[in-house]
């Protein structure tokens, strides 16, 4: 606006727009206030961005940084060295094979001429080692009975031994379903699905855990039979390791002489006092 159209205005309309302008410049002094604050901010970080740039790099070995994040540098090409010649190692015959197999040439490979088992004095051996196909055995047992022709009782022949009526399952396969579960740590599922796929015996998950329940009584009686020894000895050492038992932290305990073992989740005074587990 102009100096005329200034005095052109009346007082009132001056003063308006005295008041309008004074707005805009506070407006403009608070921007103008915020990018210097802007400003010395990012001449701050330019600052530290300098001074890190004269820094190494953090590893591993500078740094708190794991080992885990640390990167290896590429070895250098090496040319490949020839090694020195070795005699062969094979595997030695055995001792005792089940079955020998006497291969013998029909004819010549040369002449076609027939060949006799008199021309074949010398031969070269080796073995073939292979496991047999794998299937479960099943044993049907009829229990016969009747009525005593002297006294007219009824009776039924009793079973065979190691086969009683119950569990399907015999003492072999109860031994490898205890092997696999407790001592390579499978679980019931993929138990399921090995004792199929390798040994072709269908078995449920509830039949691997009445198996593994039925374990329990003999082996809690070698175990007390262990404790009994390790008890009676002149020397008892021991250990501790800590176990998280239902989401709480268990202390596992192994009580020791020189012919026995005896572990349990107790203290060290319960496990002296006879106290089972």
């Amino acid at each position: 606006m102009d100096r005329a159209s200034l005095r052109a205005l009346s007082h009132d309309d001056l003063i308006s727009v005295i008041l309008a302008q004074a707005e805009v410049i506070a407006q403009q002094n608070t921007q103008i206030a915020g990018l210097h604050s802007t400003i010395d901010r990012l001449e701050k970080r330019i600052a530290e961005l300098e001074e890190k740039l004269g820094q190494p790099p953090k590893t591993p070995d500078n740094s708190s940084l794991p080992p885990s994040a640390g990167h290896k540098p590429n070895l250098p090409e090496r040319k490949p060295k020839g090694r020195k010649g070795r005699p062969g190692v094979t595997r030695a015959l055995a001792a005792d094979p089940d079955r020998v197999i006497e291969a013998m040439a029909a004819q010549c490979p040369h002449c076609e001429a027939a060949l006799a088992e008199a021309d074949q004095g010398d031969f070269h051996a080796y073995d073939h080692i292979d496991l047999p196909p794998i299937k479960p055995i099943t044993i049907r047992i009829n229990l016969h009975r009747g009525i005593c022709p002297c006294c007219e009782g009824r009776f039924t022949a009793p079973a065979p031994q190691g086969m009683e009526p119950g569990s399907p399952f015999g003492p072999g396969i109860c031994a490898l379903v205890i092997h696999l579960h407790i001592t390579q740590a499978i679980s019931f599922e993929r138990l399921k699905d090995i004792m199929k796929t390798i040994f072709g015996l269908d078995i449920s998950e509830g039949a691997i855990a009445n198996i593994l329940e039925r374990a329990q009584t003999p082996m809690l009686a070698a175990a007390e039979r262990i404790a009994d020894e390790v008890r009676a000895a002149e020397v008892v050492a021991s250990d501790e390791t800590s176990a998280r038992v239902a989401g709480r932290k268990w202390w596992q305990w192994v009580m020791h002489c020189s012919t026995a073992i005896r572990g349990g989740s107790a203290n060290l005074d319960r496990l002296l006092s006879g106290v089972s587990a």
